[in-house]
């Protein structure tokens, strides 16, 4: 009897065993899993671009987890805008990758190379244009409003300014910003236009300098600029680079400054007020999971503040003009509620003349795709058309320093 005891016993256990190996780490749910590779330009050392992209594959993965859908990452870091991003599609394309993703915008025409070869796999140029007209069904584009994170950062900018002017610290006419830019593309001169219509709405004065270095990620040009846009008198500086140089090299000037794609008050909590990133996770759930359905995936695809795909670092309240975070919190509803259009074409000029058609002073060829025209209602229509930005006027105010990438 004992051993009959003793063997219903181990069926039991052996059988508890079995139904708890079966059960996803999701509570039970029949669980999907799915490959996915992510090509980086850099890595998570940049503490910029590509550890955005990191923090927002981790919270996707955490989110479609929640959905009973589990993502097998394959992530290659330091990949080049050249022949090594191609291969390194091809390598994720063999080893099975449902998805992959390519986080630079010189990575698409080597993605666009190999996606024919593939068409069962889904392929996703990050901050691109070319994929979404293209003939092909499985090449996708991706970006987000980033422009309207970038007013934001501009109205806080701003405030420190016009507080340091009536605290006699500077003169109005000394109210100069500094601005780090990656490339001349229409997407650098969309961020950085409307950073300076948001400082402007709150500090007349302000004039801006812009810098170009030549690359995306150069931690030690990015430096160099920064420190030369603080020699030149720029009293806070900006960026649009993936790494936290510009911001280190400002708190050593005696200058604040604003970041992108991360909270850069850790390296320079003297000098950094506040910055604005892309969360990836938004877009990285809503793809990944309507290709595990079975859905049909947008070839070109953007979102804003409103959806939660653009947010905004901490405040840091410590530097921070009084009155910040309040004035931050009204233009940031005004924006999600469509009540402030950032490219207000009352609120700027180009060579001194209004904008009220943006081919009239195109310099860099076709500003939306099917020559539409991007300004109506009063403003200009920042990625109204394709998601990918093409505001590319040089407004009045906005020096550039350097010949254009």
């Amino acid at each position: 009897m004992k051993k009959i005891l003793a063997l219903i016993l181990a069926l039991v256990m052996a059988l508890s065993l079995v139904a708890c190996g079966n059960k996803d780490d999701d509570g039970g749910k029949d669980g999907k899993t799915i490959k996915v590779g992510l090509i980086c330009i850099g890595d998570e050392n940049d503490q910029g671009y590509t550890y955005n992209f990191i923090r927002g594959k981790e919270a996707a993965t955490e989110a479609l987890k929640a959905k009973g859908i589990n993502v097998e990452w394959v992530v290659k870091y330091n990949i080049g805008e050249d022949s090594k991003c191609e291969d390194a599609n091809i390598e994720l394309a063999e080893e099975g990758c449902k998805i992959i993703i390519n986080n630079s915008f010189g990575h698409e025409p080597f993605m666009l190379k190999v996606a024919p070869d593939y068409p069962d796999i889904t392929f996703i140029g990050c901050t691109n244009q070319a994929s979404w007209c293209d003939d092909l069904k499985n090449t996708h584009n991706a970006f987000a409003n980033i422009y309207e994170g970038r007013y934001l950062a501009g109205v806080v900018a701003g405030m420190k300014l016009q507080e340091m002017i009536d605290g006699g610290k500077i003169t109005a006419d000394k109210a100069v910003i500094g601005y780090v830019g990656a490339f001349s593309f229409a997407e650098v001169i969309s961020g950085f236009t409307s950073y300076y219509l948001g400082a402007k709405s709150v500090c007349p004065s302000v004039t801006m300098k812009v810098q170009f270095v030549g690359s995306w990620s150069d931690a030690t040009a990015e430096g160099t600029a920064a420190d030369a846009l603080c020699d030149a008198g720029c009293v806070l500086i900006s960026q649009h680079s993936d790494n936290t140089t510009p911001a280190t090299t400002a708190q050593s000037k005696g200058a604040f400054h604003t970041g992108y794609n991360n909270d850069m008050i850790s390296v320079a909590p003297e000098a950094s007020l506040i910055g604005t990133r892309i969360d990836w996770s938004v877009y990285f759930t809503h793809a990944i999971e309507t290709i595990v359905n079975g859905g049909e995936l947008e070839q070109d695809w953007c979102k804003g503040l409103a959806d939660g795909a653009v947010v905004m670092t901490d405040l840091n309240t410590k530097i921070a003009a009084a009155g910040t975070a309040d004035k931050l919190a009204a233009v940031e509803k005004d924006i999600k509620d469509g009540k402030l259009q950032v490219f207000d074409t009352s609120k700027f000029t180009v060579q001194g003349a209004a904008v009220t058609n943006s081919f009239a002073l195109d310099t860099n060829g076709d500003f939306a795709p099917d020559s539409e025209e991007a300004v109506f209602d009063g403003a200009y229509h920042e990625s109204y058309f394709q998601s990918a930005p093409y505001f590319a006027l040089q407004i009045d105010g906005i020096t550039w320093l350097n010949s254009a990438f």
